[in-house]
């Protein structure tokens, strides 16, 4: 195994809920650095660039631009490996697209807003580690 640091990217266009999501998992999980983005675009161009480096990207689902179903397709195609959480606090179960994406892996795990601090940091570190195993 590698001891290098994996990345961990948070994807809200909302400035509090990043802030949130960081506070909660950096420096509670070894391993990994933190990096958040407000505009999904911006996201997607960082991934691209550090895409070997990346364990874990939380998206949320409604943002401007770029959609988080649509910015999760776009990471699994460039890197299948990493993994993906998409939040929202809007009911998407029955959406035709999301369906698909939970059947085929897009996205490997859903969370509804609000999100328990502890709960969130327990599903990251668990995801962190499911990367690590896969990629050994």
């Amino acid at each position: 195994m590698t001891s290098n640091i994996r990345i961990v990217s948070i994807v809200d266009d909302e400035l509090d809920i990043t802030q949130l999501y960081q506070d909660a998992i950096y420096g509670h999980i070894n391993g990994i650095s933190v990096v958040c983005f407000n505009n999904p675009v911006t996201a997607l161009e960082h991934f691209i660039e550090n895409k070997k480096e990346y364990a874990l990207v939380i998206s949320d689902l409604r943002m401007p631009n770029l959609n988080g179903l649509d910015l999760l397709s776009k990471i699994k195609i460039i890197n299948p490996n990493v993994r993906t959480i998409l939040v929202s606090a809007f009911n998407v179960k029955e959406d035709k697209v999301f369906q698909k994406y939970m059947k085929d892996g897009t996205i490997d795990l859903f969370i509804e807003k609000p999100i328990p601090i502890d709960w969130l940091r327990q599903k990251v570190r668990e995801q962190v580690e499911a990367y690590e195993k896969e990629n050994e």
